[in-house]
C-alpha cells in the first residue's frame, strides 16, 4: 500500500502557551521571562529523568496467562464538519476580527484535518441557537445519542469476535464528556442484552488516554480470571461526543488573548470505537481467532503536567485545554517508555531473534504504531525523532486527517484501521496520552493466521 503523504508543517503553528503562563509572562522581567523559560525546560528534561531510570536488573519476562484481542469495531456519525466552514460558524456569535478569533482562524488552516466527524449535521439549528446549551442539555444528548453510537461500535466488535452478548463476563468502558449516574456503561449493557451478572467497570478522568486505559483495566482482568481459572471475554468500549461543547470552548476563546489560544475548536470530533479481550481460556480457537496479542504494557504520569492538558466541566459544558509543551511532553516520554518495554519483547520473536543476530537490541522503527493522533506536531515529531516511515504511521495520519481528535476512542479507531491497511509489520506499538499527563503505551503482535 502506498503511504498516505501528510505534509510536514513547523511545530509552532499548532500548539499554545498556557493560559496563566502567558498572561504573567508579560509582566516579568527579561531575566524572569530566561528562568521561566528554563524551567519550562527542566520539567520537560524531568520527563526524561522520571521515564529513563530502569530497574538495576530486568527480572526475565514469566510465562503469563495469553491475552488476545478477538475483535474491534468503530463507528462514526454520519455528519462531517470541513475547516472551510468554521468561519461562517463562527460568524453568527463573534466579531471575526477579534484578535483571539482571527488566531483561531489561522490555527484551522494549518491543522491538515480535511474533516471532522459530528454529531449533528452543520445546517441542524442546534448550531445557529443564540443562546448557547447547558451542561444538562448536553447531558442528554451523551446518554441518548452517545449511547446509541456506542452501541453501534460494540456491535460490530461482537460481529467480528464471533461472540454473542450473552459469551461477554465483563465491561470496561470510558468516557470523558459525561459524568451522569448510573454510567452510561449500563445504558450500553442495557441496550446490548448482556447480562445483569456482567462485571463493569467505567473509567473517567483520562482523556484522550482512556482508550488504552480501558485495555490495561482489562488485561489485569482477564488475567485474575486466567489465574481463578476462568474464561474472560471483555466487551471494552469508548465514547466521546465533543463537538456539542464547542461553544464553551469559543466562550474560553474570546475571554483570552491571542498567544493563549485554544486549538480544541478545530481538533476534536466525535466517535465510539470498541474492542474484545479474552484470556487463553475463552475457547479453544480463541488464538486462531484474534486480530492481536497483547505482549505487554505501561503506563505513567509524568510529574508537574497536571495543567497541561485538562478537560474540565463548565455550566456550558466541557472546556478543553492543551498547552504549548503537550507534544513537547509526549515526545519526551514515547522513547523511556518503549525502552521500558522493550526487554519483554519475547525472545523467540523474528524481531527479536534477527536483532539479536545482529548483535543490537529492537528499535522504534522496527515497529508499526498505533500512535494517538493528538495533533499533527506529534505526529510529525514521533516519525522525526524515531525515524519512522510514513505507512507506520499510516493508520494515525488517515484517522486524523479524515475525522480528527476524538479522544479515548481515537487510538482504538487506529488499531481497527491499521489491521485493514495492508500486511505491515508484525509487532505494534500502541501509544495515547491524556491529563495528567498520563501515558499508556502497550507493545502487541499480530495474529497472522486470523
Amino acid at each position: 500500500m502506498a503511504p498516505i503523504a501528510i505534509e510536514t508543517l513547523p511545530e509552532q503553528n499548532l500548539t499554545f502557551e498556557p493560559r496563566d503562563g502567558c498572561k504573567s509572562l508579560a509582566l516579568r522581567s527579561p531575566k524572569d521571562a530566561l528562568s521561566h523559560e528554563d524551567s519550562k525546560k527542566s520539567i520537560v528534561q524531568e520527563t526524561v529523568n522520571h521515564l529513563g531510570v530502569l530497574p538495576a536488573t530486568i527480572t526475565p519476562p514469566k510465562p503469563s496467562p495469553a491475552l488476545f484481542i478477538t475483535g474491534l469495531g468503530s463507528q462514526y456519525p454520519p455528519f462531517t464538519f470541513k475547516p472551510d466552514r468554521l468561519e461562517p460558524f463562527l460568524s453568527k456569535w463573534y466579531d471575526l476580527e477579534t484578535p483571539s478569533i482571527k488566531k483561531l482562524l489561522q490555527v484551522n488552516q494549518t491543522t491538515l484535518i480535511q474533516s471532522r466527524s459530528t454529531l449533528k449535521p452543520y445546517e441542524d439549528p442546534f448550531w445557529s441557537r443564540s443562546v448557547a446549551p447547558t451542561i444538562s442539555e448536553l447531558d442528554r444528548i451523551f446518554r441518548k445519542a452517545g449511547v446509541d453510537l456506542t452501541v453501534q461500535a460494540c456491535k460490530k466488535a461482537l460481529r467480528d469476535a464471533k461472540l454473542k452478548p450473552s459469551d461477554i463476563t465483563h465491561t470496561v468502558a470510558v468516557t470523558c464528556t459525561n459524568a451522569g449516574n448510573p454510567g452510561f456503561d449500563l445504558l450500553v449493557a442495557d441496550k446490548l442484552g448482556l447480562s445483569p451478572d456482567t462485571d463493569r467497570t467505567l473509567l473517567h478522568g483520562v482523556g484522550c488516554a482512556g482508550g488504552l486505559s480501558a485495555m490495561r483495566a482489562a488485561a489485569a482482568l482477564a488475567q485474575s480470571y486466567s489465574l481463578r481459572g476462568r474464561p474472560a471475554r471483555i466487551l471494552c468500549f469508548a465514547c466521546e461526543i465533543c463537538s456539542v461543547n464547542v461553544r464553551a470552548d469559543l466562550e474560553d476563546v474570546v475571554s483570552t488573548s491571542p498567544e493563549d489560544a485554544k486549538i480544541s475548536p478545530v481538533l476534536f470530533s466525535d466517535a465510539a470505537a470498541s474492542f474484545v479481550l479474552c484470556n487463553e481460556l475463552a475457547g479453544a480457537s480463541v488464538a486462531d481467532r484474534s486480530v492481536y496479542e497483547l505482549v505487554d504494557w505501561e503506563t505513567t504520569t509524568i510529574p508537574r503536567t497536571a495543567g497541561e492538558l485538562e478537560f474540565v466541566a463548565s455550566p456550558l459544558g466541557w472546556k478543553a485545554t492543551l498547552t504549548r509543551q503537550v507534544p513537547q511532553h509526549a515526545l519526551a516520554a514515547i522513547g523511556p517508555m518503549f525502552e521500558r518495554l522493550l526487554p519483554y519483547l519475547p525472545a523467540t520473536t523474528p524481531l527479536a531473534v534477527s536483532a539479536a543476530a545482529a548483535g543490537k537490541s529492537a528499535e522504534p522503527k522496527d515497529f508499526d504504531w498505533a500512535l494517538h493522533p493528538g495533533g499533527i506536531a506529534i505526529l510529525n515529531g514521533v516519525e522525526q525523532k524515531f525515524e519512522l516511515k510514513d505507512e507506520q504511521l499510516r493508520a494515525s495520519y488517515d484517522v486524523y486527517k479524515n475525522h480528527g481528535n476524538s479522544s479515548s476512542p481515537t487510538v482504538l479507531v487506529v488499531l481497527d484501521q491499521l489491521r485493514k491497511m495492508g500486511t505491515g509489520r508484525d509487532d505494534v506499538m500502541a501509544c495515547s496520552f491524556g491529563p495528567g499527563m498520563t501515558v499508556e503505551m502497550f507493545m502487541m503482535r499480530r495474529v497472522r493466521n486470523a
